[in-house]
């Protein structure tokens, strides 16, 4: 009977271990194999040529049975370059790029001159109170749960798609048709303040 000392038994270990892990590196390939440089044609930028403009964070549009209603999100410029936004378009209404600013001591939406600048390497809110896409005039209801498709257009000449998903969004009881008068959310009600699109 033949008898193995533990130094025998510990340097066996070591070998087949070694040997294993050379196995498993050499299974995984390699980075430079053509199947791993070429990406598919899914995410190809030819496959898509609008891809890549910016990035919008957490779309939305505000439910709406009638009249005007809006979208929002975040625009995210990656790039090493200013990006501006000149419209937006949409198959259920017209629209037009909003913001609300201060005019004779009254806060007004209105149309906001010469775009929207995402500054190269940072993003722009389109939010309630302040800069939003705006659907001017509904041809038909949207409901909570809605999808709908936007097209943004840029300075450049380039165009983008992107969706949006509806939801009832209450904020502080604002209403985008003309002469309402209610506060945008997070502004108090105070004398003065319209929704009215200023001229």
């Amino acid at each position: 009977m033949r008898t193995t000392s533990p130094l025998g038994s510990r340097r066996s270990a070591t070998v087949l271990t070694a040997a294993i892990l050379a196995v498993g590196a050499a299974g995984c390939g390699s980075s430079d194999s053509p199947s791993a440089a070429q990406p598919s044609p899914s995410v190809s930028a030819s496959a898509n040529p609008d891809a890549g403009v910016i990035g919008i964070r957490d779309p939305w549009v505000k439910a709406a049975d009638k009249g005007m209603t809006a979208a929002f999100g975040t625009l995210v410029n990656d790039g090493d370059s200013d990006v501006t936004l000149t419209s937006a378009t949409t198959s259920v209404s017209s629209m037009e790029l909003h913001e609300m600013a201060m005019k004779d001591g009254r806060m007004v939406m209105r149309q906001k001159q010469g775009g929207i600048v995402i500054k190269a390497k940072g993003t722009h809110a389109l939010e309630p109170g302040g800069d939003h896409l705006m659907l001017m005039s509904l041809t038909r209801p949207v409901q909570a749960g809605d999808e709908l498709t936007f097209t943004l257009t840029f300075a450049d000449g380039r165009t983008q798609q992107f969706r949006a998903v509806a939801k009832p969004f209450t904020g502080a009881q604002e209403s985008y048709a003309p002469g309402h008068g209610e506060p945008m959310p997070g502004m108090s009600a105070t004398p003065g303040m319209s929704m009215s699109p200023a001229s």
